[in-house]
């Protein structure tokens, strides 16, 4: 994949190094309390250079209508730049996440892009929504462009070194950019092979057809399961599509 870019905070120089980048996303806001000092500075770079430029919010435990209040009312955005929520915390739940996702959805889906960013083990493990917004960026510290998770995905987060590295599923940056300005719908991307998922306790059988980007139905039928309410922990279902 030749679409790169970085992900920024407090942490990192105002003048990160743009070279061979296509995109920065940046650390604007945490809980109700915490602004980046650096986001102005860091956003101002990345548009100089012409890097498609967001933002994200790191969840903290509390009112997710506050924090997403909080976070599009404190975030240097434009129009068009992709707005994140990061879900890091293990004290916030997933129904969390997606009422945080719902209420920025409902302030500024209108003029943004909202997605999810977690690590492989969140959206494995903890996720049992499959609500990732208009765009999944996954962490997970492997092969550049192929994270280990079977759902559809548009930002991969492949290393932390020098800076947190991703790649973008999109075949440039100017495709990237239609897409975060809803110019243009995402890329497509053909399905996954044929797959086997085992039932975790707290699996729902609408969360786990979510999360492979199928039906409950199709999952019924396949799996001969006569109420899609009665799964257990154990049972090995075939995903389809």
């Amino acid at each position: 994949m030749t679409v790169r870019g970085v992900d920024v905070s407090s942490y990192q120089s105002a003048t990160y190094s743009t070279k061979g980048l296509d995109f920065a996303f940046i650390k604007a806001t945490e809980g109700t309390s915490y602004i980046n000092p650096r986001m102005t500075a860091q956003a101002a770079h990345a548009r100089r250079n012409g890097l498609v430029t967001g933002f994200y919010h790191f969840l903290r435990p509390g009112d997710m209508k506050a924090q997403a209040r909080y976070f599009v009312d404190q975030a240097c955005s434009v129009e068009g730049d992709p707005l994140f929520a990061d879900w890091e915390d293990s004290r916030v739940s997933c129904a969390q996440k997606d009422q945080f996702l719902a209420e920025v959805r409902r302030l500024r889906g209108a003029t943004h892009r909202v997605g999810l960013y977690c690590n492989q083990d969140y959206w494995l493990r903890r996720d049992t929504s499959g609500d990732a917004g208009d765009a999944l960026w996954i962490a997970d510290y492997v092969t550049a462009g192929r994270p280990r998770i079977k759902a559809r995905w548009l930002f991969h987060q492949h290393t932390d070194r020098p800076l947190d590295t991703n790649v973008a599923d999109f075949p440039d940056r100017a495709a990237l950019r239609a897409w975060a300005t809803k110019a243009a719908a995402p890329p497509s991307k053909p399905s996954p092979p044929a797959a086997t998922y085992t039932v975790r306790s707290g699996d729902t059988l609408s969360g786990i057809a979510a999360r492979y980007g199928t039906t409950v139905a199709k999952l019924a039928a396949a799996n001969h399961i006569a109420n899609p309410d009665r799964i257990y922990a154990g049972q090995t279902l075939k995903i389809v599509k």
